[in-house]
């Protein structure tokens, strides 16, 4: 405890320690998050044969009881043949809903878009990206094994700029602070959100919803799960500083480097520690262990040397305390593991080669990872 209390007990550790270090992230790091909000979901498309009836893809809009409010679009892949709901994967995308499939129902975003060129122009999406990061999420292999992905375009909830506008930081007001949430915690606050709605769909097994993000939304995937019961598992794939990596880390992008480059990502209270990074009353691995006991798997690229690997392993080496602690299996193994190895325990990892993205090998092991845990979904 922050009081030099320590803690002794289960009950503790829930009534106690695991508030208090929420509170603590809230104020130090991320900002605070607002309350939950009533969500509406429309079902607005819906194509029982897609990937030549192996799924059902659903699009619905999720519309916030709050005036002003942006619409988030959740695209939805439902495998058919299965017995009983399906676990879901839940994620954000970077680039809109059009470029995950091919599909000419699944319209382009209207929210601010990042970058120029082919695939944007004005921050507008262009035609041209539909179908362009379809090997990213490769939504067909996990509907082959048995499971759901649902996904949404991350510009719908907050636009990842400086000053943005539209989102929800504007339209749902906190009083100004230094601790006001930052675009890393609107993002958490999104994925929620669409929990909310996930766990009404008669499609969905809602005791299996797993979360998952790359980089920058890695880390809001990785928030959204610590502070949510409801997700059964956190998939935070190379989300480096400000996710899985320790932010008194020396290798990678460091706590000053983040918070100059996207000034917008935490709350004003982070950027006290630029240059001090040791005076934290927490590292990631405190992250970690609010998830605990349910399912972590950490994930990084050999090259990817930025997102500091061997730091986020040694994150999940701490967290295994507090899970052991409540009586759950933790990490299986205190070495790193080969390249190519999953570490399938309650606490996870593997190491793949290649650089920062997210490939068919990741959902691969992400898969595999999801079979160990939660056992094989049944399918007809």
């Amino acid at each position: 405890m922050m009081n030099g209390q320590k803690v002794t007990s289960q009950e503790q550790w829930f009534q106690q320690r695991r508030p208090e270090l929420k509170a603590l992230f809230q104020h130090y790091m991320y900002g605070r998050f607002p309350a939950p909000v009533p969500v509406q979901g429309v079902l607005t498309y819906t194509d029982p044969h897609f990937f030549d009836g192996k799924a059902t893809l659903k699009l619905v809009t999720l519309k916030l009881e709050v005036a002003g409010a942006p619409e988030t679009h959740l695209l939805m892949v439902v495998p058919n043949h299965r017995t009983g709901p399906a676990p879901v994967f839940l994620g954000m995308n970077f680039n809109g809903n059009h470029t995950v499939v091919a599909d000419s129902h699944v319209p382009l975003p209207t929210s601010w878009m990042p970058g120029s060129g082919p695939l944007v122009a004005n921050n507008r999406a262009l035609e041209a990206g539909r179908g362009t990061q379809v090997h990213v999420w490769e939504l067909e292999q996990s509907v082959e094994r048995g499971y759901a992905v649902a996904t949404f375009y991350c510009g719908d909830v907050e636009p990842d700029t400086t000053n943005a506008v539209g989102g929800v930081r504007e339209t749902i007001l906190q009083p100004k602070s230094s601790d006001e949430w930052g675009t890393i915690a609107a993002w958490a606050w999104g994925m929620q959100r669409a929990v909310d709605y996930l766990v009404t769909d008669s499609g969905i097994d809602k005791n299996h919803i797993a979360v998952v993000g790359h980089s920058r939304l890695g880390k809001a995937a990785m928030l959204a799960g610590a502070f949510d019961d409801r997700v059964a598992m956190v998939i935070p794939l190379q989300a480096g500083c400000g996710g899985t990596a320790p932010s008194r880390g020396t290798v990678g992008e460091s706590v000053e480097r983040i918070n100059t480059a996207f000034p917008h990502w935490f709350c004003g209270e982070f950027k006290k520690f630029n240059t001090q990074p040791d005076l934290l009353p927490f590292d990631q691995n405190c992250l970690i262990a609010l998830c605990a006991p349910r399912p972590v798997l950490l994930a990084a690229a050999v090259e990817d040397t930025w997102a500091n690997p061997v730091g986020a392993f040694d994150m999940l080496k701490s967290a295994d305390t507090v899970y052991r602690f409540l009586g759950a299996d933790g990490l299986s193994t205190q070495s790193m593991p080969d390249t190519n190895k999953l570490i399938d325990s309650n606490l996870g990892f593997f190491i793949r080669p290649g650089k920062h993205s997210m490939t068919k090998l990741d959902w691969q092991y992400f898969l595999d990872f999801a079979d160990k845990q939660w056992g094989k979904p049944r399918t007809e």
